[in-house]
């Protein structure tokens, strides 16, 4: 392993995961691995907090299906503004609205905006491109109806994590090339895959000891069994322009970092308004690890200042 800064948490996490006897993700079967990565999230991440409103729904898809969402709001009540839609993270194998019940309602508190959490469905089971033809049925759907439980909307931010990230980038392309009801004004990709075409120098480098492995990638590829040269899954490789602002994050000890910094710098090339964020010193997932990694809350604070303004910023 090469000598890159790690915070004291982060490498404290580290040692026990290290330390623990059993399969890796990329061992086992599909069913096996949810199960694992559940049980992690129940030691790992912080307990979902009180909100004013959580009610779960069923979204319609353009062909009769539906896809079960999850609404939060800080408010009882608001004014017409935008809605965030947020998709999880996971390798578009593992993850659930369930799952990332925290990390959906203290973005939703941190950025003082409903949220839509979106269960899209997940590989090996339904493999691509169904998890982009959800997150996009999803976008149109809201965006058509322009309310929920009261609460009117004018315009849709996205944020995801991971696999969420790629879904976001992936969903306001699809909304670029034919727009929906609502404008996109802002995306926010947490740490996202962009490029599964090839291997990135980060991918080498952290590869290995950080959690996030490089076997373990491979894994999450083969089950969701992409076209790699195709935008909807490597939007890396798909026209930039026009999109709508970015705040890109990223984290220095992700084997996805160079994929996260190649997306925003394909984003200024193409003169969208970007912000760029980079976790120092923490691991991909950090989102979902905040009580094994307390440091990780000053990231998530940050990000949601940064996402808050650019919504304000570009909000109609």
């Amino acid at each position: 392993m090469n000598q890159e800064f790690v915070r004291p948490d982060v490498r404290a996490f580290l040692d026990k995961l290290e330390a623990h006897e059993g399969p890796k993700t990329h061992e086992v079967d599909p069913a096996t691995a949810r199960g694992m990565a559940q049980r992690m999230r129940q030691v790992a991440d912080v307990d979902s907090p009180a909100i004013a409103t959580r009610e779960d729904l069923f979204i319609t898809t353009h062909d009769g299906r539906t896809i079960a969402a999850r609404f939060y709001d800080p408010r009882a009540q608001r004014e017409e503004g935008p809605l965030v839609l947020f998709f999880h993270g996971g390798g578009f194998v593992l993850g659930d609205i369930d799952s990332y019940d925290a990390a959906a309602a203290d973005i939703a508190i941190g950025l003082d905006l409903p949220l839509l959490s979106i269960d899209y469905r997940l590989a090996p089971e339904h493999r691509w491109p169904s998890a982009p033809d959800d997150c996009e049925d999803a976008a149109r759907w809201v965006a058509a109806q322009g309310m929920l439980f009261g609460r009117r909307f004018n315009s849709l931010a996205i944020a995801g994590d991971s696999a969420g990230g790629t879904l976001t980038i992936v969903t306001a392309m699809a909304l670029r090339n034919h727009p929906a009801a609502l404008p996109v004004i802002a995306i926010w990709p947490l740490y996202p895959a962009v490029d599964l075409r090839k291997r990135y120098p980060s991918t080498e480098r952290l590869g290995e000891g950080y959690m996030l492995s490089l076997d373990t990638l491979r894994w999450f590829n083969e089950h969701y069994g992409p076209d790699f040269q195709h935008w909807r899954a490597s939007p890396r490789l798909g026209d930039q322009r026009g999109m709508p602002p970015a705040l890109v994050a990223t984290a220095t000890l992700d084997p996805l970092l160079d994929q996260g910094r190649a997306y925003a710098m394909a984003c200024i090339e193409a003169g969208v308004p970007i912000a760029y964020r980079e976790a120092k010193g923490n691991i991909h997932g950090w989102l979902t690890l905040r009580r094994a990694i307390p440091s990780s809350e000053e990231d998530l604070r940050g990000c949601l200042g940064a996402f808050k303004v650019m919504i304000e910023e570009y909000r109609p």
